[in-house]
């Protein structure tokens, strides 16, 4: 767990690229189900942590996703995508393309960060 509140919660999913994923607490199935406040944390939370990984992993590229078939619940991917990661330019639910670059993703130091940014945008009222 990255962080949590009242309306969210950021997990982080190991892989071989850094990925992100935020969940509403609510039992929302979509997002238009949920409220204002709900709907606002998760994009002050996606935000953040899209900026998060660009200062963090230099990615060549960030992927947003929310498909909510397996989790069918209110749910945001972000994951950093690099141009020799094993599935570029596919998403990571697509076909390999190749062996990817082996990279030392430093989980903890980026959740420090990211829960760092994500702490500090709770207490200056940023979302």
């Amino acid at each position: 767990m990255i962080f949590n509140d009242e309306l969210i919660r950021v997990e982080i999913e190991i892989s071989e690229i850094p990925w992100v994923k935020i969940f509403a607490k609510n039992e929302a199935k979509e997002l238009s189900d949920c409220d204002e406040r709900t709907k606002n944390r998760l994009f002050a939370a996606a935000m953040i942590t899209e900026r998060a990984m660009r200062e963090f992993y230099e990615p060549d590229k960030i992927n947003w996703a929310s498909f909510g078939n397996q989790v069918p619940k209110v749910h945001i991917h972000i994951q950093a995508r690099f141009k020799d990661d094993s599935f570029f330019p596919e998403p990571m639910w697509g076909a390999k393309q190749r062996e990817g670059v082996k990279r030392d993703l430093n989980y903890e130091r980026f959740v420090a960060f990211l829960n760092e940014r994500l702490n500090f945008a709770q207490l200056s009222s940023i979302f």
